[in-house]
């Protein structure tokens, strides 16, 4: 009776649970982090991992499809993980950024951007033509995200491909975003990953505003703002060229 209670009070108030369950989650994560790797694997990276094995078990609890989301105590979970707050929190990143500092990065923070955008893109669109796809549309949302997690189904979307591609082009981004994360404190002192200007430029070549920032934070917390505003434009170069010139090229390729 007092736990059906607490679940009724729960379920009304889904979106304060949600605070405390993501919440809960990030400090077991950081936890896990300091105590098994000794912060060389970021709190974030885990947190992820943590998060889509949740999403998967709450999947399968419940025959839903919005993972976790669809226990009714923990809806709030979906309002977390959508649209609004991310941009919310992508924006807010980006207010701690030095307007100077933006400055200096100039011409190569801007081209930085626009090669990692191709670079993504080709390696995605070749491993989608190697495994087989031999349509545009196919293999341009599976370059798109290769991107970014983002990038994939806005592009897939909008040139009218299946679930089932969209959703791989999501793996993609995913995969891309955690090893971005893992490898991110690694090379940073041998590529003199230590200053804003960099950090710029390497968050215009990766592109994947969580992966990045999480990395980022590994190294230098400083560092993030500037990482995620050039990531955060990397999204949106990658949301405008993938369904339109790089979909346009690939057609002319493929036929």
């Amino acid at each position: 009776m007092i736990s059906q209670t607490l679940l009724d009070v729960a379920s009304k108030n889904s979106i304060l649970v949600a605070f405390l369950f993501v919440g809960l989650v990030v400090w077991l994560s950081y936890w896990l982090s300091g105590k098994l790797t000794r912060g060389r694997l970021h709190g974030s990276a885990i947190a992820i991992a943590l998060g889509l094995c949740l999403a998967y078990a709450g999947g399968a609890m419940t025959g839903g499809s919005h993972g976790i989301a669809d226990i009714p105590w923990l809806s709030g979970v979906g309002i977390l993980g959508g649209a609004m707050f991310r941009d919310f929190a992508i924006v807010a990143t980006a207010y701690g950024a030095d307007v100077e500092a933006i400055k200096k990065s100039g011409f190569i923070g801007a081209t930085s951007v626009l090669l990692g955008v191709i670079l993504s893109f080709t390696v995605g669109a070749v491993v989608a033509v190697l495994f087989g796809y031999t349509d545009a549309a196919q293999i341009t949302t599976i370059g798109a995200g290769a991107a970014t997690y983002i990038v994939g189904p806005v592009t897939g979307t909008a040139l009218g491909v299946g679930s089932d591609i969209i959703a791989l082009s999501i793996a993609a981004g995913l995969i891309k975003s955690i090893l971005v994360m893992i490898a991110t404190p690694i090379v940073a002192p041998m590529i003199g990953l230590n200053n804003p200007h960099s950090a710029m430029v390497y968050g215009g070549l990766m592109g994947t505003t969580s992966g990045v920032a999480a990395g980022l934070a590994a190294v230098d917390p400083k560092l993030v703002p500037y990482g995620a505003m050039t990531a955060t434009f990397y999204t949106g170069v990658g949301c405008l060229l993938a369904p339109s010139v790089l979909y346009f090229i690939i057609q002319a390729l493929v036929g």
